[in-house]
């Protein structure tokens, strides 16, 4: 099944007149991999996002529009400490063993915090 991140990425290609291979190569990947990405068979890769963006120049909204999609079609999430300090990595802790029990208000509130331009 295409997932919103795979609709998205065939709009893109089609938009630029290209097909399957074509795009592929752009991102160094196989049409096959390219396709088991677009159908949901293997997760988006973390740098992909804004190497689309740069190839195909990307609006930042539409950047920001793909990086949602692709956040969206994920049902897990790695997460790697290694140059975190320890209160990052406790707030990030805390907030996976707890984000299932938040309210509406309370994940309107958080994205907000998280949405915020520096």
């Amino acid at each position: 099944m295409l997932t919103k991140f795979g609709k998205e990425l065939r709009k893109i290609r089609i938009e630029n007149d290209e097909i399957l291979k074509n795009m592929a190569d752009k991102l160094n990947v196989t049409a096959a991999y390219l396709s088991a990405v677009e159908n949901g068979n293997r997760k988006v890769p973390d740098a992909w996002v804004n190497t689309i963006a740069t190839k195909y120049n990307l609006s930042d909204e539409k950047a920001t529009t793909l990086q949602k999609l692709a956040y969206e079609d994920r049902c897990d999430i790695n997460l790697t400490f290694d140059s975190t300090n320890s209160r990052e990595a406790n707030l990030a802790l805390s907030f996976a063993r707890k984000f299932k029990d938040l309210d509406n208000n309370q994940i309107k509130e958080i994205q907000k915090i998280l949405d915020m331009k520096k």
